[in-house]
């Protein structure tokens, strides 16, 4: 019987054909996705799900869903799916990361022109049948310095762009080292000197815990007098509130925004103020990009319900069925390592060295280097895929590397990451035990054994007695109950570690509250999808 294929959001005729001329029976629904109630009446019927950002993938829907094998996302962000509860329920979650990449890089660039020349409220008074000509006296691009912040793959279009029109460009991102800088033509700096230099400035980060606010009120009281800001990334990077206030006094002379923190935003601080451009997150609408995406997303869907071949998964290898039996577990560790040496670096990453001891060395070393890679990026863009990862480990300038070796030591296999910036090397190592568990089995070269859970608080100090003693009571007084607790040292009285698996997140109070003690050289809370 063939594979039967729901689109319930608006996707091209070319991308419905593609599904039929591969032999896929597919029905076409594209207002089905705004009904959840009939959504979920038929759901069970499919196994693939085609949408955009209109359909809800809800655990609710998903229950009801007992033939779906696959969802494909046309677009990069899947807000709209519930990975984990897809997961769980065995279904493939696809998305298409690049398709989207320079219709929003291009609208970024055309809301840098809209602020700099007042567009928008000209056209405006224009139409009104005003000639306000000296109203609206703009600014140049050239010659002006842009601040990138995130030089990724959308962000390095638009600084490929920016340089077109002669601006000095200047760029922040953890991950970008000094050659691939050079390599875009762009400036490296840290953040306070972006902020206290550019004449614009412009996001090209995913929201995540490091990223949410990262324009602060502090920040923006650091901003160059007579900047502008420009956001088509994500809503919630900016603190909207004090932005529109540093536009009223004029400390801004403009903003452009195509995202809020609040979406749909029917109403922000930022609307009806002068020299503010605001569209309704527009970034990937072009007609070449949303056929892009579908037409990208129809392939792979289509590759996976006839072949099993696996594109773009946000929750699963791209791995056959007879070797995911076997490699499961070990890409759950891969992807916990590399995420271990993601969290613990905020410097940029110029090598990564993934070794493959024992039994391992002979699995599917592609799939593994790519858990490892994904788990690394995913600390600053949780949108990276194991398919994504070394694409996007490639254009941040990161070379990757792997080594065999035949079984050595007392574990039948294991992989060991060893990660190099330019100030340090760091190393971890891990295995998988007889219950399928992957355990963390060296850190620094000290060798420990600790499971791996949701969250985890790792501390480093020097080798003395009490150290034990500070931890439990300082995490005790807050309510933060340990689960598992592991200790190691280099020898005595030198370099110590603990790596704790706890019930819940570690604040940062709580952190805080541990550096104060004064015992310790670092504390840093983790976290991992287990």
């Amino acid at each position: 019987m063939a594979p039967k294929v729901l689109v319930s959001d608006k996707l091209s005729e070319t991308a419905v054909q593609i599904f039929r001329d591969r032999g896929i029976e597919v029905d076409f629904e594209p207002s089905l996705g705004k009904e959840k109630d009939k959504l979920a009446e038929v759901i069970g019927k499919y196994d693939g799900l085609a949408i955009r950002s209109a359909t809800k993938v809800t655990a609710k829907l998903l229950e009801k869903a007992d033939n779906l094998k696959v969802i494909g996302r046309a677009g990069i962000g899947v807000d709209n799916v519930d990975i984990n509860d897809a997961s769980a329920k065995g279904v493939i979650v696809m998305n298409t990361p690049f398709g989207n990449s320079i219709t929003t890089a291009e609208h970024a660039i055309a809301m840098m022109f809209a602020v700099a020349r007042q567009i928008p409220e000209a056209s405006a008074s224009t139409h009104a049948g005003k000639w306000e000509k000296s109203k609206f006296m703009g600014v140049e691009l050239t010659g002006k310095t842009l601040g990138v912040i995130g030089a990724g793959n959308i962000g390095s279009i638009v600084i490929a762009r920016a340089l077109g029109l002669r601006m000095k460009v200047i760029a922040y991102d953890p991950f970008l080292s000094e050659e691939r800088a050079d390599e875009l033509g762009c400036r490296k700096v840290e953040l306070d000197e972006l902020y206290a230099q550019a004449d614009f400035i412009t996001f090209h980060v995913p929201l995540t815990d490091k990223t949410r606010n990262i324009m602060s009120r502090e920040a923006i009281a650091k901003l160059k007098p007579g900047v502008r800001v420009i956001n088509c990334a994500r809503g919630g990077l900016v603190d909207e509130e004090a932005l529109a206030e540093a536009l009223k006094d004029g400390r801004v002379a403009g903003a452009a925004f195509d995202v809020f923190a609040e979406e749909p935003a029917t109403e922000n601080p930022l609307f009806n103020l002068p020299n503010v451009v605001v569209t309704p997150h527009l970034g990937a609408a072009t007609t070449e990009a949303q056929e892009n995406v579908a037409l990208q997303v129809a392939e792979q869907m289509a590759d996976y319900l006839l072949t099993g071949a696996v594109s773009n998964a946000l929750n699963t290898p791209s791995v056959t069925a007879e070797e995911a039996k076997v490699m499961g577990p070990w890409l759950k560790l891969a992807e916990h390592l590399g995420s271990f040496i993601g969290q613990m670096t905020d410097e940029p990453i110029e090598a990564v060295n993934i070794l493959y001891d024992g039994a391992v060395a002979e699995m599917n070393l592609n799939a593994l280097n790519g858990a490892v890679v994904a788990g690394l990026m995913q600390a600053s863009n949780p949108d990276v895929n194991m398919v994504s990862a070394p694409i996007v480990a490639k254009e941040r300038g990161i070379e990757i590397s792997r080594t065999t070796q035949e079984q050595t030591g007392v574990f039948e296999a294991y992989i060991k990451v060893t990660m190099k910036t330019a100030e340090r090397q760091r190393s971890v190592a891990g295995t998988v035990f007889s219950d399928g568990k992957p355990r963390f089995i060296q850190i620094k070269g000290i060798n420990i054994d600790a499971e791996v859970g949701e969250h985890m608080l790792y501390s480093t100090n020097e080798d003395r007695a009490g150290i034990i003693g500070t931890l439990g009571r300082v995490l005790g007084e807050n309510g933060v109950n340990i689960a598992n607790f592991t200790l190691g040292r280099a020898e005595k009285g030198k370099d110590a570690i603990a790596l704790l698996y706890v019930d819940e997140a570690v604040s940062p109070d709580v952190v805080n509250t541990l550096t104060d003690t004064g015992v310790f050289n670092a504390v840093r809370p983790l976290r991992f999808r287990v």
